[in-house]
């Protein structure tokens, strides 16, 4: 599992607590006559082509992030690169279209319907008659009903990461013809498009032994536009081929070669020509965008003499030669002379080197889009100050969505919506702005929560052993004697910026509009990278206890976004630990991070920051609960009832005493979200399921345990002449449509999206 894309489809689903208080949660967001789902926000990039412009032949080179350790989905170490084969190589039933939902798959299904509903629920498929296995025979209610059993969870000798839906199959039967497969569920089952998807021969979920063993390293029987040819552990690469018994439209390519390359090393291998198509980070996506924009004519720069004059212009050795001698004639030793050479001629490499570089990507483009995948900032409610409601929700009023969205996405161009809910994206079916039950932005309603929930500025700190608290009255009296200067409550004409109710002019200081605020960091700060393991406290340059800032004369208005004073209680100052990942592609999430530290410090919350290494960030922290606040993503689903319920279901004690989290890693859950998931999974009904959906969306933003913050950008760098390939969106990839242009055809691009506005 990644911070940088949690699959809940590829891993298991396998106590935090709520303080009543007197918090008021607002109205839960209600549905209007207006379709709340909206619209993708940005379309899929893929220079989408027709076939009859695309060559017949060829190889695709494409760069993943690793050789999968097995090629079978439905085990806990799949990854990307398994679902990626599992697309290219085996039958799915249905296959996600432009806005994330599910449409059938006509290559395999003729039609699949519930057919009835009472007493049981059952859907009859319909196959596609020519839909074959590589070894010739049909695909068949044997395959189906193979892995029904694999999956049910009735087997344990079965090792398998999931079986949502498939628990609630009572039967599969061969219909009325061999073509036909009729599938019982002993529950009504909403999501039962998400099952048979891959279906897997029954070659591989016939026996345990098969299952768990025979598809980690090869697939011998498959039934997609392409087949495993090789798992190249050496070479890391899976190869794979055309598939000769594919029924469907031939595949335009002749392999796919899968390549696992580290991002760090993406940029170099796509100027080797060792790749072509690459997703890439957004400073890979500048080089190759200014590499492919338009170049002038080179200009040379003038040999320069010592003092900025000019110096004889010649070329090659005379070039040289002429350099030191008139440096010498001019005043410069020997030395010096030689020095100006050399330095003249790094550049000249250095140069040279960077015109080949950009002349080796000038034949590539940044194909981009919106991932279908959200960016979340993880508030751990299982202990310390988040785990009481009103601190996480003071912490999720502090934050500005928008600032942070547009951080991250202005820069390339694409839409700065800041994401509106847990359970889907804009443009499903599913999806609508749930955040009004938590509220907007607000510092001031942040500080109010804080100061219900016991925590104040100023209060005493306790220290070590061996030293007085710090931030009690006769504490800030005696040292200010000790010092020479007046105590807080006498007048002496100055006060300290950032601090709060000074004098008349400064009063309503909370009152300002949240944009008043700067955003929390300037660029050199964000770009700013700290070594890992490093921490980072706010409420900086100030003792524990004492408001934020410097002295100033009375009346001086505090500047902008001045930190708060940082708050405590028991002794205990606010301070949570803020954990982040360290390796190549973390650099937004850092941003991220400095300006969300930013944001709580202007409300006197302090964060502690440390970088982990990407092996450990999930594993040891997020999955361990040893973090307060954390950013990972959760890719979107066409089937959150399902899906998302092990996400946000309320963690259960374990017969051996431990907590159940499942994958709810805030450890955040209530009896009430459980309730409305169980009920949208068992309703057949889609505006009823969508209505239930929404409504435990509603109540997974009161209860601020997680904050969706934007939805992740999608940059690929891919060789100008591909087709139907690249920042895919929401779309599952047309593998056999893949290919490389005709010479002189082109593919069509998306235009340029609108910057989004703010929402309200």
């Amino acid at each position: 599992m990644s911070h940088v894309g949690v699959g809940p489809r590829a891993v298991m689903r396998s106590v935090a607590f709520l303080t009543a208080g007197v918090l008021a949660v607002p109205a839960l967001a209600g549905c209007t006559s207006e379709d709340p789902s909206g619209k993708p926000l940005a379309e899929q990039d893929v220079a989408a082509a027709a076939r009859a412009r695309i060559s017949d032949g060829g190889t695709l080179r494409w760069a993943v992030d690793s050789v999968p350790d097995t090629l079978n989905a439905f085990q806990s170490d799949a990854d990307a690169t398994t679902t990626r084969v599992a697309q290219a190589v085996l039958p799915s039933m249905f296959r996600m279209d432009e806005t994330g939902s599910p449409v059938r798959n006509p290559d395999y299904l003729e039609s699949a319907e519930v057919v009835d509903t009472e007493p049981k629920q059952v859907v009859v498929y319909k196959l596609n008659q020519q839909a074959v296995w590589s070894d010739g025979r049909e695909i068949g209610a044997a395959d189906f009903a193979a892995q029904w059993r694999a999956l049910s969870g009735k087997d344990s000798a079965y090792w398998t990461a999931r079986n949502a839906g498939y628990d609630r199959i009572e039967k599969i039967e061969r219909g009325a013809n061999d073509l036909e497969v009729k599938v019982t569920f002993s529950r009504p089952y909403a999501d039962w498009k998400a099952l048979f998807t891959p279906l897997y021969p029954k070659d591989v979920t016939g026996t345990p032994d098969a299952f768990n063993d025979g598809a980690r390293r090869t697939l011998k029987v498959s039934a997609g536009p392409f087949a495993v040819k090789k798992v190249d552990t050496k070479g890391d690469q899976v190869v794979l081929t055309g598939n000769p018994r594919w029924w469907g439209e031939p595949a335009k390519l002749d392999q796919i070669v899968l390549r696992a390359v580290p991002r760090d090393e993406r940029v170099s291998e796509l100027v080797a020509g060792e790749l072509d198509l690459a997703e890439i980070d957004p400073e890979t996506a500048d080089e190759v965008g200014l590499a492919a924009g338009p170049r002038g004519p080179a200009t040379g720069t003038p040999l320069m003499g010592p003092g900025g004059t000019p110096a004889p212009g010649a070329q090659g050795k005379s070039a040289a030669e002429a350099l030191r001698s008139w440096a010498v004639a001019n005043g410069s030793d020997e030395e010096a002379a030689e020095e100006e050479v050399l330095a003249r001629e790094e550049r000249r490499e250095a140069e040279a080197k960077a015109r080949r570089r950009q002349q080796a990507l000038s034949g590539f483009e940044v194909r981009k889009s919106l991932e279908p995948a959200y960016t979340q900032l993880a508030l751990n409610g299982a202990d310390g100050p988040l785990a009481d409601e009103r601190v996480r929700r003071a912490v999720a009023r502090a934050l500005d969505r928008q600032k942070l969205a547009e951080a991250v996405l202005k820069p390339l161009g694409l839409p700065t919506e800041p994401v509106g809910s847990h359970l889907a994206l804009s443009g499903q079916p599913a999806y609508a702005d749930g955040s009004g039950a938590l509220g907007e932005q607000n510092a001031k309603e942040a500080r109010a929560l804080l100061a219900d929930a016991g925590w104040v500025p100023g209060g005493p700190v306790k220290k070590k052993d061996g030293e007085e608290a710090a931030g009690a009255e006769k504490d800030e009296k005696d040292q200010g004697e000790k010092d020479g200067k007046k105590s807080e409550g006498d007048d002496d004409g100055t006060y300290i910026v950032g601090e709060d109710n000074k004098n008349e002019n400064n009063k309503n200081e909370d009152d300002k509009s949240d944009g008043d605020r700067n955003d929390g960091g300037d660029d050199a700060k964000d770009g700013a990278d700290r070594e890992s393991g490093e921490k980072h406290s706010s409420g900086k340059n100030t003792a524990q206890g004492g408001a934020p800032g410097a002295y100033a004369p009375k009346g001086t208005a505090a500047p902008a976004g001045a930190a708060a004073a940082p708050l405590a209680k028991d002794g205990k100052a606010l301070t949570l630990r803020f954990v982040l990942p360290s390796g190549p592609g973390s650099g937004t999430l850092r941003t991220v991070a400095d300006r969300i530290t930013d944001m709580l410090e202007e409300i006197g919350i302090g964060t502690e920051v440390t970088k982990v290494s990407d092996e450990s960030y999930f594993k040891d922290h997020i999955a361990a609960g040893e973090y307060d606040l954390a950013l990972y993503s959760w890719p979107a689903s066409a089937f959150p009832a399902t899906d998302a319920r092990p996400i946000y279901a309320k963690p259960v004690p374990a017969a051996d005493g431990s907590l159940n989290v499942a994958q709810n890693y805030t450890r955040v859950g209530t009896d009430q979200v459980d309730q409305l998931f169980d009920r949208a999974m068992t309703t057949l009904d889609q505006k009823e399921a969508r209505d239930l959906l929404r409504k435990a969306d509603s109540r997974i933003w009161a209860a601020a345990g997680s904050v969706p913050l934007y939805q992740r950008p999608q940059l690929v760098a891919a060789r100008e002449n591909l087709a139907n390939a690249g920042a895919f969106g929401f779309e599952t990839p047309v593998y056999e449509d893949m290919g490389f242009l005709k010479k002189g055809a082109q593919g069509s691009r998306p235009s340029a999206p609108a910057p989004s506005s703010p929402s309200s």
